[in-house]
C-alpha cells in the first residue's frame, strides 16, 4: 500500500498524469499546472490543462477536461472534482485529507515551510553595502530588512545562501569623512579651520575626531596655514553651480593637503577611523537581526591586485580602448547605451572598475547565482555591470539585482529630510529605539521592495488592529494564552484526533496551512518577502474571526484537543513566518 503524498500538488499532478496516460499520446511534455483558486467555493487547486491540450487533440477544452475527470484514479484524498468555465478542472480535496496537516505542521516544528527548491545550490545575497561614512539611516534599513529576509527565505527554500555586505572602503567620500574628521580634531585643539560646507557634518564626525585625539593626541596637529595652503578662493560672487563646484576643489586640495601634511600617519588615522565606523556599523545591524556571513572590503580589490587584472583580460580580450588619456570599457557592445570609463586621465580607478573586479571575484567563488540589492537610483548601473561580466566570459543571467526604492519617514505627519552629509537624518538605530525592531523589520517588507514606502511611525507604534505586525503578533499571543487555560501536555496535541475540525473557519484555516509551504517558496523564487507579510497578515486574520466565533475549552475533550492542536498549528506557521522576517512571536502581549 503507498502512502499519499503530503503535498496535494504532488498528489493531484500525480492523479492527473495517470489520468492522461490514456488520453495524451506519448511524448507530450504540456506542463501540468496547478493554482489555487481565489474563491473557496471553486475548489482547493485549479487546472488548465484541458484548454493547453484543446489545439493538439483537436477538441473542445470541457470534452477533454470530461475525459480527464472520468479518467482520474479514485483518490482516499480526492472529494471531486468538476469542469468549470471553458474548461478549467477544481479539484477539492477530501476534509480528512485537509485535516492531516496539523500533525504535520505539529511534526515539522520550526521547519516547516521549507522546502527543496533550491536543491543546495549556492547562492550570495549581497545587501546593505553602505558607504562607510556615517551611521546607516532609515534608508539603508530597508535594504538591510529586505536582503535579511531574503536570504533566509531562501536558506528556507534550500538554498545554501551566503549574505555579504561590500564596504565601500576606497575613494573620495572615505576620504572626505576623513577630512571632515581631521577638521574637528583640529577644531578641538583650537585651530582655526574653517570646516567644509560639503564636508560630513553629523555629530557623529566629532566623536570619531575625539576618539583619534584620545589616542594621537597632538600628533595629527598642523598649522591652519599649511592645511588651507592653495586653496581657490572664494570670490563671494559665484552662482549656485559655481559655487558647488568650487566647494568640490577646496574639497579636492583639502585632502591633497591632509596626505602630504599626515605622511605615513595618514594611513593609520584611516584604519582607525574606519574600524570604528565599521564597528558601529555592525553593531546597528546585528541588534536589528541582521547578521552577514562576510564583509568584503573594496580596498582589498586594489591591495590583491585584482582590478588591474581584471582590467587586463577586458584588455586582452580587446574591450577596452584609449580616449582623451582615459580607458575605456566597450560597454556598448554587450548592450549598455555607451561606453564608460575604468580609469581616468590621471590613473585612478572609476568605482565601475572595482565593481567589474568585485562581481569578477562572486563568480570566481563559484556562486551559483548572484543577488545584489540595490537603491533604486542605481537601475541604469546594470546593464553595464551585466555587460561587464559578459565580457569577462561569465554568464550575466547569473547575476539578478533587486531594486530598494526610498523611504519617507513620517513623524506627527510631517515627513523628515535626510542628508548624511548636513547631519540631518534620521538614523536606523533611532527608528528601531522609537518603533522596536519588530515593527520596523515587518513595516519594511511589508510593501514591495520597488515600490515607494511612506514609513508611518505612528501607526507602527499604535496597539491596534490597523497595525499589521502587532495583528499578528497577538494572533500568536492569544493561541499561548489559551494553551495556558488549557493547562496540558503541547506535546500531546500532535496526535490529537482532528476529524471534528469541520467548521468554516477551521476548514479556512487548515488550507492557509496546507499554502504555507508554497507562499514561502513563492516568495523565493520571486524573490519577495513581501509575500509572506501579505500571507502572515491575512493567515492572523482569519484566525481571530475563529477565535472570537468559537470556544476552544469544552465539554468534549476530543473536540478540545482538535482545537487546541488547530491553533497550536497556526502559531507555529505565525512564528515560522515572522522568523524569514525577522520579527518574534511573543507568547504574552
Amino acid at each position: 500500500m503507498t502512502t499519499a503524498p503530503a503535498d496535494a500538488r504532488t498528489l493531484l499532478v500525480g492523479l492527473i498524469e495517470q489520468a492522461l496516460a490514456g488520453i495524451v499520446p506519448a511524448g507530450s511534455t504540456t506542463a501540468i499546472q496547478l493554482e489555487r483558486p481565489k474563491q473557496a467555493q471553486h475548489g482547493d487547486f485549479a487546472c488548465n490543462i484541458a484548454m493547453q491540450l484543446a489545439k493538439q487533440l483537436r477538441s473542445n477544452p470541457r470534452a477533454i477536461a470530461q475525459q480527464i475527470i472520468a479518467a482520474l484514479p479514485a483518490s482516499p484524498d480526492l472529494e471531486k472534482a468538476e469542469i468549470a468555465g471553458a474548461g478549467f478542472i477544481n479539484f477539492f480535496l477530501t476534509q480528512s485529507y485537509k485535516q492531516r496537516v496539523v500533525s504535520r505542521v505539529l511534526a515539522a516544528g520550526d521547519a516547516y515551510g521549507h522546502g527543496k527548491l533550491g536543491a543546495g545550490r549556492r547562492i550570495q545575497v549581497e545587501f546593505v553595502s553602505a558607504n562607510p561614512t556615517g551611521p546607516l539611516h532609515v534608508g539603508h534599513g530597508r535594504g538591510a530588512a529586505y536582503g535579511a529576509s531574503l536570504a533566509a527565505i531562501l536558506a528556507a527554500a534550500g538554498y545554501d545562501v551566503q549574505r555579504e555586505f561590500y564596504v565601500n572602503d576606497a575613494g573620495r567620500q572615505m576620504d572626505i569623512l576623513l577630512v571632515s574628521v581631521w577638521m574637528r580634531y583640529l577644531e578641538a585643539a583650537g585651530i582655526a579651520v574653517s570646516f567644509p560646507p560639503n564636508g560630513y557634518q553629523g555629530e557623529y564626525v566629532r566623536q570619531r575626531a575625539a576618539e583619534l585625539r584620545a589616542v594621537q593626541g597632538a600628533a595629527l596637529e598642523r598649522n591652519v596655514e599649511a592645511v588651507e595652503q592653495n586653496l581657490p578662493p572664494l570670490r563671494g560672487n559665484e552662482s549656485t553651480e559655481e559655487l558647488d563646484a568650487l566647494h568640490e576643489a577646496r574639497m579636492d586640495v583639502l585632502i591633497a593637503n591632509m596626505k602630504a601634511l599626515l605622511g605615513g600617519a595618514f594611513a593609520e588615522a584611516f584604519a582607525r577611523v574606519l574600524e570604528r565606523q565599521l564597528a558601529e556599523c555592525r553593531d546597528v545591524l546585528e541588534r536589528f537581526g541582521v547578521n552577514f556571513d562576510r564583509w568584503y572590503s573594496e580596498q582589498s580589490l586594489y591591495a590583491e591586485g585584482k582590478i588591474a587584472a581584471t582590467l587586463e583580460q577586458l584588455q586582452t580580450a580587446g574591450h577596452l580602448y584609449q580616449k582623451d588619456g582615459a580607458t575605456w570599457f566597450r560597454s556598448t557592445d554587450f548592450g549598455d547605451d555607451k561606453d564608460r570609463v575604468v580609469r581616468r586621465d590621471n590613473g585612478l580607478y572609476t568605482y565601475f572598475a572595482s565593481d567589474i573586479a568585485y562581481h569578477a571575484d562572486k563568480l570566481a567563488r563559484g556562486f551559483e547565482q548572484i543577488i545584489d540589492v540595490w537603491g533604486a537610483d542605481h537601475h541604469g548601473y546594470i546593464p553595464r555591470v551585466k555587460a561587464a561580466i559578459t565580457a569577462l566570459g561569465g554568464d550575466a543571467a547569473k547575476l539578478t539585482v533587486a531594486l530598494i526604492q526610498l523611504v519617507a519617514l513620517f513623524r506627527g505627519g510631517e515627513p523628515v529630510r535626510m542628508g548624511k552629509r548636513s547631519g540631518n537624518y534620521v538614523t536606523l538605530e533611532e527608528l528601531y529605539g522609537d518603533v522596536g525592531v519588530d515593527a520596523a523589520r515587518f513595516f519594511y517588507v511589508l510593501r514591495k521592495s520597488d515600490q515607494h514606502f511612506d514609513f508611518d511611525l505612528d501607526l507602527a507604534k499604535s496597539q491596534s488592529n490597523d497595525n499589521p505586525v502587532y495583528y499578528i503578533q497577538y494572533a500568536h499571543a492569544r493561541v499561548c494564552s489559551v494553551l495556558a487555560q488549557w493547562g496540558g501536555d503541547a506535546a500531546t496535541l500532535r496526535d490529537a484526533d482532528t476529524s471534528g475540525l469541520q467548521s468554516a473557519h477551521e476548514t479556512a484555516l487548515l488550507r492557509r496551512l496546507t499554502e504555507y509551504p508554497e507562499v514561502v517558496e513563492g516568495a523565493a523564487r520571486d524573490l519577495a518577502p513581501h509575500n509572506i507579510a501579505f500571507f502572515l497578515k491575512e493567515f492572523a486574520g482569519e484566525f481571530h474571526s475563529y477565535y472570537n466565533a468559537e470556544r476552544f475549552l469544552l465539554e468534549d475533550a476530543t473536540l478540545t484537543k482538535a482545537r487546541l492542536a488547530l491553533a497550536l498549528a497556526v502559531s507555529q506557521v505565525l512564528k515560522n513566518g515572522l522568523a524569514l522576517l525577522g520579527v518574534g512571536a511573543p507568547e504574552k502581549m
